[in-house]
């Protein structure tokens, strides 16, 4: 129990003391190691809905006796970043809210859910635009396909982009997600106006069938390797070094990056692997996530059981709250048995847009430092 809560249980629990409590704190209640989630209203049962994987993905509210408030405490480590909802249950019907008291949010293609910020947590300031960074600019093509027919993408150009020039190129798998929920367009700002990466060509590349499409389709690695890196080469100034071009994605997004790698060993120099939906089996063909992750295992299984150097640099990051960690750890050392230099990095997350969206900034500026292209000139 928190101190505020404590406090409130032995002194009156009157309207007033009720005003003062919920006056004086923000919610939910934050200490060192622990956060405490309150919620204010009749209910026959109110539960804590979280994605933290290892806990009960259900956890019960505690009624403060005599009046109609809920809380729950939970050990959370330092620097924490958890996104939950309420089920308010009355007359046995759940509805699932979110946290009316508490601002912080975090949206995804199925809505928002309330976020609680562990202890030494910090938003990162460089996802906000800054008054004082150019944009870049957004052109909208159609590139033609053998396997896909017309497919749309979205080509970020830097603002300092000049045609006389050469950029590297960053191709990111579920882009318009990447661009809404990651803040992926302000971080590219900020970054090259900072000059901690490169000025690049980016494309933001989306598909309505992505769980199939990104699952080791060999149709996706042509498309991208065979048909729109060409069509991007012949239309804007591109570098052609495999040093140049990067991959990115994440959960399916990123078996779809390393698979395309796999089966173009050397085009792309440069890995971004995000929370990976790397599903394998240690043992047999028997796969336990469903018949979505089929393709997955038997491509994981086979890359595992012949690895090899399929790129330069790999950046892969991963949430200790996901129930792929075990996976994603396991691929580190595998990819650097190979030889390629190789980054990972945790977070204290879950398998969600904020958590990719915060390793962005260290990924792509491991992948191209602000020294690329004196390196690559």
């Amino acid at each position: 129990m928190s101190q505020a809560i404590e406090a409130l249980s032995v002194g009156p629990r009157d309207a007033a003391a009720l005003r003062a409590f919920f006056r004086n704190n923000a919610f939910p209640l934050v200490e060192h190691d622990r956060i405490t989630f309150v919620w204010y209203g009749e209910a026959d049962e109110v539960r804590l809905r979280h994605w933290i994987y290892g806990l009960a993905s259900s956890r019960n509210l505690q009624r403060l006796e005599g009046t109609a408030l809920w809380h729950l405490t939970l050990p959370i480590p330092p620097e924490s970043r958890v996104e939950y909802k309420f089920e308010v249950v009355r007359g046995e019907v759940g509805t699932w809210i979110r946290d009316p008291r508490n601002p912080n949010l975090a949206r995804d293609p199925f809505g928002a859910n309330s976020v609680a910020h562990g202890f030494g947590y910090r938003i990162p300031e460089w996802i906000h635009p800054h008054p004082e960074a150019p944009r870049g600019r957004y052109e909208e093509i159609v590139s033609g396909s053998t396997v896909f027919g017309e497919r749309p993408t979205r080509i970020y150009l830097p603002a300092r982009y000049r045609e006389t020039r050469r950029y590297p190129l960053l191709i990111v798998h579920d882009g318009d997600d990447y661009l809404r929920f990651a803040a992926l367009g302000a971080t590219l700002d900020n970054l090259m106006w900072r000059r901690e990466i490169p000025d690049m060509i980016v494309a933001f590349t989306s598909t309505d069938h992505r769980l199939a499409e990104y699952a080791n389709d060999e149709r996706h690695a042509f498309f991208l390797t065979e048909e729109l890196v060409p069509w991007l080469e012949r239309h804007y100034p591109l570098r052609r070094q495999p040093q140049a071009r990067c991959l990115l994605g994440a959960s399916f997004g990123a078996v779809a990056a390393l698979s395309t790698a796999v089966r173009y060993p050397g085009f792309y120099g440069r890995l971004l692997l995000q929370s990976g939906s790397f599903a394998f089996t240690d043992i047999g063909d028997r796969n336990e996530r469903g018949p979505l992750f089929d393709p997955v295992v038997r491509f994981m299984n086979e890359y595992r059981a012949q690895p090899s150097a399929i790129s330069e640099r790999v950046f892969v990051s991963c949430g200790t709250y996901e129930s792929l960690i075990y996976e994603n750890r396991s691929l580190v050392p595998l990819l650097e048995s190979t030889g390629m230099d190789v980054m990972y990095r945790e977070a204290r997350d879950g398998h969600n847009w904020e958590n990719w969206r915060d390793r962005l900034r260290e990924g792509l500026s491991w992948l191209f430092p602000g020294a690329f292209l004196m390196i690559y000139e």
